[in-house]
């Protein structure tokens, strides 16, 4: 650079760096915060509830991710305690200048316990750049239910996704023997693969939903009834549990919430859907 600003450099982005833990026990038939810990942008907040389990809802006050942005979570339920994890809003992954945007999460699940881990949506926005990781640890004989949404441009907004980078990689384990592992990535040319019949048929929205329980054969009739021609359900039996897996793909998100939402009060038992959910 020449003239009077020569030699002077511009600083740097400042990008989001967090983390945040939740630990849960079971004391006098109530599951209760063990250990709670948040820096940077990830808070965690526990509404007031009715019954056993607790129910926590995470928080990227940062409003969004974009590249070089980092966010983590380890959530867990210790034996016999029940939790429940939510986000306040929808997570939004805006577009990138340089670099990926990242979150993790890890889970374990005690003797006995149960999670469900049930996050918003995630808006993916043009030009984005997103890589998600989760790790799941569950004792034989616990629960676990995982939902994961993603939602390519807002359709009620006008918005569209032609080119982005979405990696979703999971990792479930069953008394430390992997059960459930599974790589999803889209992109560049996202517009592309979206329209194509063997993917998205031209929708813009899909969830992945796992249920790892003892008794999720039970809940195949109910889970295929929900999600319909557009999406598939499957079961295998994992040792002394099982391992029931869903998928739904929509033309929208609100045409995907209004599947996923019975889905998850279903499958959630009697905590049935967080409070933070909504059509």
């Amino acid at each position: 650079m020449n003239g009077p600003f020569a030699g002077i450099h511009r600083p740097s982005m400042q990008r989001v760096s967090a983390r945040g833990e939740l630990v849960a026990r079971l004391r006098d038939g109530q599951t209760r915060v063990e250990r709670l810990f948040q820096e940077g942008a990830a808070k965690i907040r526990l509404p007031a509830r009715d019954g056993e389990a607790l129910e926590a809802i995470l928080i990227n006050t940062a409003g969004g991710l974009t590249g070089g942005d980092r966010i983590g979570w380890h959530i867990e339920a210790r034996a016999g305690a029940s939790l429940a994890v939510t986000t306040q809003a929808c997570e939004k992954v805006y577009r990138s200048s340089g670099g990926h945007a990242e979150t993790t999460c890890s889970i374990a699940v005690g003797a006995g316990a149960r999670v469900a881990w049930l996050p918003q949506e995630t808006i993916v926005f043009d030009r984005s750049a997103f890589l998600r990781r989760l790790d799941v640890d569950v004792a034989p004989n616990a629960a676990v239910l995982l939902v994961e949404a993603a939602v390519f441009g807002r359709h009620a907004m006008g918005e569209s996704v032609a080119a982005a980078t979405f990696r979703d990689r999971w990792r479930v384990r069953v008394g430390g023997r992997l059960v459930h592992a599974e790589d999803f990535a889209i992109g560049p040319d996202v517009s592309a693969s979206l329209s194509k019949r063997a993917a998205f048929g031209g929708g813009q929205a899909f969830a992945t939903l796992l249920l790892i329980a003892p008794d999720a054969a039970e809940r195949m009739d109910a889970v295929r009834a929900i999600v319909g021609e557009s999406g598939g359900a499957s079961f295998w039996k994992v040792g002394e549990t099982g391992k029931l897996l869903a998928r739904l793909v929509a033309t929208d998100g609100y045409a995907l919430r209004e599947r996923l939402t019975p889905l998850v009060t279903m499958l959630n038992g009697r905590a049935g859907l967080p409070k933070t959910w909504s059509l």
